[in-house]
């Protein structure tokens, strides 16, 4: 049992909002649109980055963002059936590529 009390330190389960976030976009005819992910087990999400450093740190310096709260990426998300959010993401797949995939047999028969 803790004999000290602090009313100042938040309960770790009641975390402070993030305030604006960026959100990765990608152009669109109408504008910017939003980008979804999947989670490793494939449920779709929608991303946002508590700092620009975050972000380009994990999708590359190119990638467009705009900023909003939490509550409207949400309220964005959620016609789409999203409900997942994850904040400061640090894995992602790498970039497709066009080259095809070679076999272990074509590998070796290249040397």
């Amino acid at each position: 049992m803790c004999l000290f009390q602090y009313d100042d330190d938040p309960d770790p389960e009641e975390q402070a909002p993030p305030g604006l976030l960026y959100v990765p976009v990608r152009p669109g005819a109408a504008g910017p649109a939003l980008r979804m992910f999947r989670t490793p087990l494939g449920e779709r999400t929608a991303v946002g980055f508590t700092r620009q450093d975050l972000l380009t740190a994990t999708l590359g310096a190119g990638q467009s963002s705009i900023r909003l709260s939490e509550p409207a990426l949400r309220s964005l998300a959620a016609p789409l059936g999203i409900e997942r959010l994850l904040l400061d993401p640090v894995l992602s797949a790498p970039a497709v590529t066009t080259e095809p995939v070679r076999t272990a047999h074509e590998a070796v028969r290249s040397l």
